[in-house]
């Protein structure tokens, strides 16, 4: 057996690919890889379905502007009252949390909506569903079916629609309540990240591949952050359908609600003072996705008439930690004149040092 000299490799070895092999090498591997998006696509197409039998919805439905929204509802007398959601979860969340049925056994018609393209209610792609663009839909939805003045409780990014609905339809509106909220524009880190998903075509192909793989296997820390310090509650993790975030549809407005979070409350705080209705704010001070010292307590601030209710040692998910308080606080809403009580000062919640940092918010 001969060898080269000095180590060197055989001139054989080191023949460049001809251009036609290049090419050829190229295409092998696009239809390789398109190969694999399709089956990956297929596969969560296939996930998504199954979910959805598994998981059918529970209420009903309406549709408003060729919008197909789905509602549950639960309860009689008034005023009524209506729950809006935050990123992530669907309405099953407030029953699951207790706050539908506590509120309902108070004497209150209690509605809560799937927001579009979260659950089982539509997102037509024809519309950039910002918060203010959700009120108008729920304010023509609030006169289909006969929800009159109602209470308004929003959670986390839910309550960016109930601040939309107060000051662009106060009309509609008898009272706020304001649970985890994200209220003035702040520095985010995550926002690129997870609002990739919402950039057209590459979106796309994202949200029928990996982005579902991802997505599943990063619920179980978001969902430990999100009720931290406590632990995820036994009842969430047995009847939370945990397929129903990551379907590609829902991907999608998770990830165009993430991009719009900021520029909506840059529109909105101008304008928190035009409120003149009962406005009741709720935080957890151990709250590691929204920052309680920049938003809750600022808000309290710059809305005179409102009532500030922080939580030690409670989480962003407060209404599964203190449900009993939470419907307490609609209660109070429902004020002819609003109470303006703070219940816990900064003192009780440590030092701003020790606030946490905000986190993305669902």
């Amino acid at each position: 057996m001969e060898y080269p000299l000095n180590g060197t490799q055989s001139h054989a070895s080191h023949t460049p690919a001809s251009p036609v092999q290049h090419r050829a090498n190229v295409l092998r591997t696009g239809a390789i890889l398109a190969e694999a998006a399709a089956a990956m696509a297929l596969w969560n197409t296939y996930r998504a379905r199954k979910v959805e039998r598994e998981h059918p919805p529970t209420g009903r439905f309406v549709t408003i502007d060729d919008v197909r929204l789905h509602y549950i509802e639960k309860g009689e007398g008034s005023p009524p009252v209506v729950l809006i959601h935050g990123n992530v979860v669907t309405a099953e969340d407030f029953a699951l949390s207790g706050v539908l049925d506590l509120t309902a056994e108070q004497g209150h018609r209690v509605v809560a909506f799937d927001r579009p393209g979260f659950g089982y209610s539509d997102r037509p792609r024809r519309a950039a569903w910002t918060p203010a663009a959700q009120a108008d839909l729920l304010r023509q939805t609030f006169a289909r079916l006969g929800i009159a003045r109602p209470i308004v409780l929003g959670h986390s990014w839910g309550a960016l629609v109930a601040l939309s609905l107060a000051l662009n339809h106060p009309d509609a509106v008898r009272g706020l309540v304001l649970l985890s909220g994200y209220y003035y524009p702040t520095l985010r880190m995550d926002i690129p990240l997870v609002s990739l998903a919402a950039v057209p075509l590459i979106g796309d192909v994202l949200r029928y591949t990996v982005s579902p793989l991802v997505g599943a296997a990063m619920l179980p820390p978001n969902f430990k952050l999100m009720f931290g310090p406590a632990p995820v509650p036994d009842r969430f993790k047995r009847s939370f359908p945990r397929g129903l975030p990551v379907r590609p549809s829902q991907l999608r407005a998770e990830a165009q609600e993430s991009a719009f979070m900021i520029p909506a409350v840059a529109a909105m705080r101008a304008r928190y003072r035009e409120l003149r209705m009962p406005v009741v704010i709720m935080a957890g001070a151990k709250d590691r996705i929204v920052d309680v010292g920049r938003h809750a307590m600022r808000l309290h601030k710059d809305i005179p008439q409102s009532s500030l209710r922080l939580k030690p040692d409670v989480g962003h998910m407060l209404h599964y930690a203190v449900p009993e308080q939470v419907a307490d606080a609609i209660e109070t809403a429902m004020a002819d004149r609003p109470a303006t009580a703070v219940h816990h000062t900064a003192a009780d919640l440590h030092s701003p040092a020790e606030w946490p940092a905000a986190g993305t918010a669902p």
